[in-house]
């Protein structure tokens, strides 16, 4: 074509159609022939589908809740999956002797593969509030196809309902051993908040107000006790004072003289000093008075003296008895007086009066000390119950949070376990076969319509495309135009085609 610019009219169209008619209808002859052969001899395939109604659980949701929450689509996938695994088409494929022919030229996992490719499974769609789906098979025989198509909804049926009684036994065991295992966490911490009770029992924070009461209790005997004490005190020094003025007024009178007189004067010093040795170590009390002593020991000294020499051993034992009791006059009048005076059944008196007030302020004073040690013992219980509430309140926190744990586990074992039954007793989401597949009276492919009607286009459009192409190559001048643009002349004058002209006479 010299002027690709040019516009061109309907004529001139018509013109450029008549010039190359033969381009537009050569493929027709070439491609419309092979498009009747393919029709002709092609292999009929044909398809068969199930139609497949996802059907709710027949317990409303309130009473029992599933356990199997996945949509629909993602364990359609997983079900898919397992139905078109190797093992699975290799049992269908047996049972329904699938490509006989083909296992021939190819593997067993080509032939897997091959199978796979003809089978289809489309996506859920909503209707009504309704879930449905749909599984189908092509082949070439339609009674193994129909056959096939519902022997794969079956697995997916059959997959579906072994796989929600696995999820919802799965479930239930791992809630039953999460359970457990609460359940001894719980029953341990039990076991430590008991012990923890009995360890510290009465430094708990619920026993403070006991422990105050107690303790105020306690300090009020204290106190009662106290002043019990110091009036058994204070009739103590009145008693002793009592005595005291009795010893007094005992020692301003004379002595009695009490004693036992030794029955011979004539006896050896060393006899009389074995005497008194004798009744020292028998624990007898002496009731010998000053002056019978000094009586009796002047007697013997004159008597010794009268028979020995002073330098005598009699006698210089005499004298030296003599000077010892000369040297403890004062003791032996006090014991003296002091043996009087025990005679005195006033002394007695006091004397026992004195003895159980201190009988009683030992009493008073060994409860004063047991009281005072409980008063301590309460003390330390409550300065140490600020510290005992932090670890109780830990404690009690964790028990808390683990009883919490529990009864939550507790509550969804027992819906697991009821999910799991409703799933044992098919009560739950099912599979339900709505229309099943039936034998095609009909090839799936080819679609003869179909390829018939693309063979009239792809004839249309390489005719087209044909013609196109030979007015695109071809340099002829056809008008003035292309003279003009081919030499660059200008044409004066242009003559008519003699034929169209015959044709207007």
């Amino acid at each position: 074509m010299i002027n690709s610019a040019r516009s061109y009219t309907i004529n001139d169209y018509m013109e450029i159609f008549k010039r190359r008619i033969w381009y537009f209808i050569v493929p027709f002859f070439i491609i419309i022939p092979g498009i009747i052969l393919y029709s002709a001899y092609a292999p009929r395939l044909y398809k068969a589908s199930t139609l497949v109604l996802v059907s709710p659980q027949k317990v409303p949701e309130a009473f029992v809740q599933s356990t199997v929450t996945s949509r629909i689509e993602e364990r359609l996938q997983s079900i898919a999956q397992e139905v078109m695994s190797r093992t699975r088409l290799e049992q269908v494929m047996s049972e329904f002797r699938l490509f006989r022919e083909e296992s021939k030229k190819l593997s067993k996992e080509q032939l897997v593969e091959l199978m796979q490719k003809n089978i289809k499974v489309e996506i859920p769609t909503k209707h009504e509030e309704k879930v449905y789906f749909t599984i189908g098979y092509t082949g070439s025989n339609p009674e193994i196809v129909a056959a096939v198509a519902n022997r794969l909804t079956s697995l997916f049926i059959e997959e579906n309902l072994k796989l929600r009684e696995q999820q919802a036994t799965g479930t239930t065991e791992f809630l039953t051993a999460e359970l457990d295992t609460s359940k001894k966490k719980l029953e341990d911490l039990e076991t430590l908040v008991s012990r923890y009770k009995k360890q510290y029992m009465g430094e708990l924070p619920e026993q403070l107000d006991t422990n105050l009461r107690i303790l105020e209790q306690l300090q009020n005997q204290y106190q009662r006790i106290g002043e019990n004490l110091n009036a058994d005190q204070d009739r103590k020094l009145f008693v002793q004072k009592q005595i005291s003025d009795l010893e007094t007024s005992n020692t301003e009178t004379e002595t009695l003289i009490i004693g036992k007189k030794a029955k011979t004067l004539s006896g050896h010093l060393s006899v009389t000093s074995n005497t008194a040795a004798t009744n020292s170590k028998s624990g007898e009390e002496t009731t010998d008075s000053y002056e019978s002593q000094k009586e009796f020991l002047t007697k013997l000294l004159d008597d010794l003296k009268s028979k020995y020499t002073d330098n005598h051993p009699d006698v210089l034992i005499a004298k030296k008895k003599l000077a010892d009791l000369e040297s403890k006059k004062d003791d032996y009048i006090k014991k003296q007086q002091l043996y009087d005076i025990k005679k005195d059944p006033r002394y007695k008196a006091l004397n026992n009066q004195l003895m159980l007030i201190d009988l009683e302020i030992k009493q008073y004073q060994a409860e004063a000390a047991g009281i005072a040690k409980q008063i301590n013992n309460y003390r330390a219980r409550i300065e140490n119950i600020p510290s005992r509430e932090q670890e109780m309140a830990s404690l009690m926190r964790e028990y808390a949070k683990t009883k919490e744990n529990y009864e939550t586990l507790f509550r969804k074992s027992q819906e697991a376990q009821q999910a799991e039954n409703l799933e044992f007793k098919q009560k739950g989401e099912q599979f339900k076969i709505i229309d099943p597949a039936r034998v095609p009276e009909k090839p799936f492919s080819p679609d003869i319509p179909k390829v018939l009607l693309i063979g009239f286009a792809l004839c249309i459009g390489c005719s087209t495309g044909l013609v196109i192409l030979r007015e695109q190559l071809d340099t002829s001048f056809y008008d003035a135009q292309d003279v003009e643009l081919a030499l660059g002349l200008r044409v004066i004058a242009t003559i008519p085609s003699i034929e169209i002209e015959k044709e207007a006479a």
